[in-house]
């Protein structure tokens, strides 16, 4: 949903900036956000003294902690639903207090997230996709448990078919208060999940590249993982009604791309100054650096309702993010499209899905998602060979062939007319896709 990385590296320290929009109190808390994560390496700003234009002032500076090339850390959210209505229910603080006294070792394995409905699954740092398998695969047993002991029931899409968000619980931590107060209905109407995948990067110098050269693929990851065409009982007539729910809050949405380091620290030192950002982890968007991690985070796809899909989208996106990394060593320029067509591909993933004609180049070609998908897992096989992922790659196939999840829901819909049947489906089909 709305969190920063829980323990896929460890938690961050926050700070909290003044909100009463003085020039001077943001500029004093930007220094003392610099200082003291400076000195407490909980964060990676630093403050450099320096100029622009006619105004003296502590610039912030935005360390990369780099990570061994290609690691993975993932994060799945679960939506929590009682077992007889199939709503959602506020259960995660309960959960969470079930958790610490009954299996503390999976404390920062099964965290909180912005709603009391959702829990958040942490794996730790992996090489190959197979073990990130068994640390969701893991987890998930020993949330069951605690699920089943009350009346708890799990599922993951990027929304909940008729759940009506106006009665969701907010947790009680300040940041998501704040994140409300500030951005009041938009804020409130946050009622998705999705699944986020880090990648390690070993250089500082290949992260900006990767995100530029990553966008192309945001239609590719958004129409394979569509997963909420309905919501709040409706249906929008899109595959993800996530994507454009998400985009709505002001630090979300695609990236900017910068060629430059120095232009993304400037970007993130004019957010802090100007109040609009209180921490790094709340630009959120759809694919960003994870500075504090050392890896390249991307949040473009709608909760998914299987370990298979998980796996596949993983396994998709770190051999996207090594090849990349491996044509920079050979000294390869990554290619970029402008803005404009980005904007138009997340649209045309979001509404159209699997039947969505994107833009492929700068040349502005344009071809099937499902083609390019093909051709995508055609050229990415010696990659996935070499990491370990082929089995997980491949897999995309056969997931396309059965259909995507937001044609498994429709199809369920369309035969039943019931949007409990249809969350009962993502039930069924999450407690099927694990041992």
């Amino acid at each position: 949903m709305i969190g920063g990385p829980g323990a896929v590296h460890g938690e961050p320290t926050e700070a909290s900036a003044p909100r009463d929009g003085g020039a001077a109190s943001a500029r004093e808390f930007r220094v003392s956000l610099a200082r003291e994560c400076g000195a407490s390496h909980s964060s990676n700003l630093t403050a450099e003294s320096g100029e622009s234009g006619a105004r003296d002032y502590d610039r912030i500076m935005v360390d990369f902690a780099r990570s061994p090339r290609s690691t993975l850390g993932v994060e799945w959210e679960l939506a929590l639903l009682d077992s007889r209505s199939l709503d959602l229910t506020p259960a995660a603080e309960t959960l969470l207090a079930d958790v610490a006294e009954y299996a503390p070792e999976f404390e920062k394995k099964i965290v909180g997230e912005m709603l009391t409905n959702t829990i958040e699954l942490v794996t730790g740092v992996h090489t190959q996709v197979s073990t990130v398998a068994e640390d969701l695969a893991t987890s998930m047993g020993a949330v069951r448990k605690l699920t089943e002991a009350r009346g708890v029931e799990l599922m993951s899409a990027g929304t909940h078919p008729f759940a009506q968000w106006q009665s969701q619980e907010v947790r009680a931590k300040d940041r998501y208060l704040e994140l409300v107060d500030r951005t009041q209905w938009w804020g409130r109407n946050m009622l998705i999940f999705g699944v986020h995948v880090h990648v390690g990067i070993d250089s500082r110098d290949k992260v900006l590249p990767i995100v530029n050269a990553l966008l192309a693929y945001v239609p590719h990851l958004q129409a394979l993982s569509a997963s909420s065409p309905f919501w709040g009982g409706t249906d929008t007539g899109y595959a993800s009604n996530r994507a454009m729910m998400f985009q709505q809050l002001p630090t979300a949405g695609l990236p900017f791309q910068f060629d430059e380091w120095a232009d993304y620290e400037k970007y993130v030192d004019d957010m802090l100054t100007t109040g609009i950002i209180d921490n790094i982890n709340e630009i959120r968007w759809d694919i960003r650096p994870a500075p504090h991690w050392g890896t390249v985070e991307v949040r473009v796809c709608d909760g998914l309702p299987t370990l298979e899909e998980i796996l596949a989208v993983t396994a998709f996106i770190q051999c996207l993010v090594d090849d990349m990394s491996e044509r920079l060593d050979a000294g390869e320029t990554l290619p970029t499209m402008p803005d404009w067509f980005h904007n138009e591909n997340k649209w045309r993933a979001a509404r159209y899905g699997m039947d969505a004609i994107i833009i492929e180049n700068a040349e502005a070609d344009e071809r099937l998602v499902t083609e390019c998908l093909a051709d995508e897992i055609e050229r990415l096989s010696p990659v996935a060979e070499r990491l370990g992922c082929a089995e997980e790659l491949h897999s995309i196939t056969s997931i396309i062939e059965r259909g995507v999840p937001y044609q498994r829901l429709q199809k369920v819909f369309g035969a039943t007319g019931s949007l409990t049947e249809v969350t009962r489906s993502l039930i069924s089909d999450l407690r099927n896709s694990y041992s």
